[in-house]
Formats: structure tokens, sequence, C-alpha cells
């Protein structure tokens, strides 16, 4: 349970940091063209063809028990049914942080 804890807490900083340093370099629309890229043929505008109660709007995430990064990479990973699962061959740990960074920003 400590060793998860830790891990975690390490991922969350990792988060963290790519997003304050995405955002000083001048990268903050590349969560924007990675989430067009992945993500917006079932989620326009935020929404979800599949599921509409279950949008990437702040009040259906919140509702849903997806409030932080960590949980969106976490649903990215090992999403419900009818989602496609996004592992980390197909979209590493840093472009889901920032996918995830830009769906808090935007939705």
């Amino acid at each position: 349970m400590k060793k998860t804890f830790i891990l975690l807490s390490i991922f969350a900083f990792a988060v963290l940091v790519s997003g304050t340093i995405g955002a000083a370099s001048g990268e903050g629309s590349n969560g924007e063209a990675l989430f067009k890229q992945h993500c917006s043929a079932c989620h326009p505008d935020g929404g979800n063809i599949v599921n509409p109660q279950k949008t990437l709007h702040k009040k259906d995430r919140q509702a849903n028990g997806v409030k932080t990064g960590s949980d969106i990479v976490n649903k990215m990973r090992n999403p419900g049914p009818g989602m496609t699962q996004f592992d980390k061959k197909t979209i590493s740990d840093k472009d889901a942080a920032a996918i995830a960074g830009y769906i808090l920003k935007t939705f």
C-alpha cells in the first residue's frame, strides 16, 4: 500500500511538472493536438458519442468520479465499455498527461 502511494505521488508530481514545463515552453497546444488526434472522434467538443452521460465536461466528469488529471489518464489506460483502451505504447505517459491537462483546462 505504501509503495502504491509513493508511485502515485511520483506520477502526480510528474504530471504537474510536465504541465508546468509545457505551459512555460509554449507547448500548451500539444495537448490539444493530441486530443484531436486520439480523442475528438468520440469526444467532439468534449461530448461523448457512445455514452452521452459521460462527457468530458467538468460536471459530468465529477459526477462520474473523474476529477483529476490522474483520473483521466487512468480512464485512458483502463476504460469502461465502449471506449478504446490507450496503452503506453499508443499514448506515452507524457502525452496522456498533456491530453488530461487539455481536458481539465478546456472542458
